[in-house]
């Protein structure tokens, strides 16, 4: 692990037990687990197509082929961010001079670059993670610091890149480089570096970081049951990208939920809910309503995280959450938005 993502002292970071990791190894600890249990064979005998798929040589071959289509894939992804959010940009009245297509283009494919190099070197994904964080912090900091509804532009813009990158690729190039894109998704959508220097300040024995060191590891697990639960609510809606239980819809889902439990640990790290309303707030509020995402299926997601977190965490670090929780569900409840 580099030094720049340790959140402890360098003269108790060797003391350190292992029960108490850095917020950075835990994230890629998580995706390594869930990486695995991906690739573990449902037969006796190994999938021999995927294993000879994730050679270094083939993912080399995969990586050029992807870097040869990179530009025209970002071309197609800002078509549809411009499409979808042009309009968004009027009616929040943002500054057009804020979101240069240009720039925010060649910021993306600087990380997808760091991906595919990985990617092709046989870098696993959890790995990747750690190595990419701080250049993703970086990028979300740019955008967020004049105006924090400007990182939707850029975290769309990468994620619609992927999407078109996964277009050329083979479905079983797409099952090993999925993960990739994965990582790189939660840290473009997820204030996760600034998760990792918030818990700097704290003592390794710091109750506030104890209770987000339980939270995260499961955030998935979370998030899995928590769109689970909406989806069984409202079995026939239709998203901007399909119903929600369509498999990029699903994706997509649980990555938000994992998102509003990132917060949620930065709130807790930073004992405020500034995160939330500069950042987290606006991004709904400018996102939602074009990707067709109701506020009930907010408020009902609210409250399924909120019993999943109560259910799943040590009792004695329930109390950390709770007010927090209930300052989400305040701010996205139906008293907010009654008029839409």
């Amino acid at each position: 692990m580099t030094q720049s993502l340790e959140f402890t002292k360098a003269t108790v970071q060797s003391q350190q037990p292992e029960s108490l990791q850095s917020l950075a190894v835990l994230w890629a600890r998580k995706y390594y687990l869930s990486v695995a249990a991906n690739q573990a064979p449902e037969q006796p005998q190994p999938d021999q197509n995927l294993t000879e798929t994730a050679s270094i040589e083939s993912r080399k071959i995969t990586a050029d082929k992807l870097v040869k289509h990179l530009n025209l894939a970002s071309a197609k992804a800002w078509s549809l961010t411009e499409t979808l959010l042009s309009e968004e940009m009027q009616r929040h009245n943002i500054d057009p001079e804020l979101i240069n297509p240009l720039e925010i283009a060649t910021d993306t494919r600087e990380l997808f670059y760091k991906a595919l190099d990985a990617y092709a070197s046989g870098v696993p994904p959890q790995r990747l993670s750690v190595m990419v964080g701080k250049n993703c912090g970086r990028v979300r900091k740019k955008y967020t610091s004049v105006d924090p509804r400007a990182i939707g532009f850029v975290s769309m813009q990468f994620h619609y890149t992927g999407q078109k990158l996964l277009e050329w690729l083979s479905p079983d190039d797409q099952k090993v480089f999925a993960p990739y894109l994965k990582v790189m998704d939660d840290h473009m959508y997820m204030p996760l570096q600034a998760a990792y220097e918030a818990a700097a300040e704290h003592e390794i024995d710091s109750p506030l970081l104890l209770a987000v060191q339980n939270l995260l590891p499961i955030s998935t697990t979370i998030a899995y049951e928590v769109c689970q639960s909406v989806s069984r609510q409202h079995p026939g809606y239709q998203s901007y990208s399909g119903a929600l239980t369509a498999e990029k819809v699903k994706i997509s889902s649980i990555r938000d939920v994992e998102m509003f439990q990132v917060y949620l640990c930065l709130c807790v790290l930073d004992r405020n809910i500034r995160s939330v309303q500069q950042q987290l707030f606006p991004l709904c509020v400018m996102l939602y309503p074009c990707l067709k995402v109701s506020w009930k299926l907010v408020q009902e997601m609210l409250l399924f995280m909120s019993w999943e977190i109560q259910e799943r965490l040590p009792l004695q670090h329930v109390p950390i959450f709770l007010p927090y929780l209930r300052t989400f569900s305040e701010m996205f409840s139906h008293e907010v938005f009654k008029d839409e």
